[in-house]
């Protein structure tokens, strides 16, 4: 049997250090934090500038403002889940205490999980955007822009291919996974009972 490994201490220092490099992310998370009080910005702009006009606004107009508002909210829990999400997967753990307002996701949401609801937040957002052009072509007077319907609808597209794939790898990641599992288990039971048929009467 080979003697134990014995840590210098260059390498601890070196493993110390690139353990403690996850820190360098956190300013990440803060400018995200930033851009989230930026939406919240151009959010109450809108709210501001729709409410005067509410009564004023055709059925088409109020459904666009609604949809910008929507597609607004749905950037900032984009935001959020990649604030909440990176951090703790990345940097650290969230402490959060007894708090019954914990998102019931946080710390259940690994790499793949976070990779779903991001491409998932795309396909809404792009979806959303997708819709409001399409209202807006029935405002009198506007022309059909072609060339951008066409854009959005291949962006939106190709958003909903990409979420398949990566369904589709995690599945068969998953697959993997439970058959490793499976012939772990299966040689585990074999070496028990060779060992139990090898001890004498």
């Amino acid at each position: 049997m080979a003697p134990p490994h014995k840590e210098t201490w260059i390498e601890a220092a070196l493993e110390r250090g690139l353990f403690g490099s996850r820190w360098l992310l956190a300013p990440f998370y803060v400018g995200l934090v930033v851009s989230l009080a930026m939406l919240l910005v151009v959010f109450v702009r809108e709210v501001v500038t729709a409410v005067p006009e509410v009564f004023e606004l055709d059925a088409e107009k109020m459904i666009l403002s609604v949809l910008t508002l929507i597609d607004l909210s749905l950037a900032g829990n984009l935001v959020l889940i990649v604030i909440f999400s990176g951090y703790e997967n990345f940097v650290s753990k969230i402490d959060t205490g007894d708090s019954e307002d914990r998102p019931s996701w946080m710390g259940t949401l690994d790499f793949s999980g976070l990779k779903m609801r991001l491409i998932g937040s795309m396909v809404a957002i792009s979806a959303i955007s997708l819709l409001r052009s399409f209202v807006g072509l029935t405002e009198p007077g506007t022309t059909l822009d072609e060339r951008k319907l066409f854009w959005l609808v291949a962006l939106h597209v190709t958003f909903l291919f990409s979420g398949v794939m990566f369904a589709l790898m995690d599945w068969l990641a998953g697959l993997t996974e439970e058959r490793r599992i499976a012939e772990l288990q299966e040689l585990h039971h074999t070496t028990l009972v060779e060992g139990a048929t090898e001890i004498p009467p």
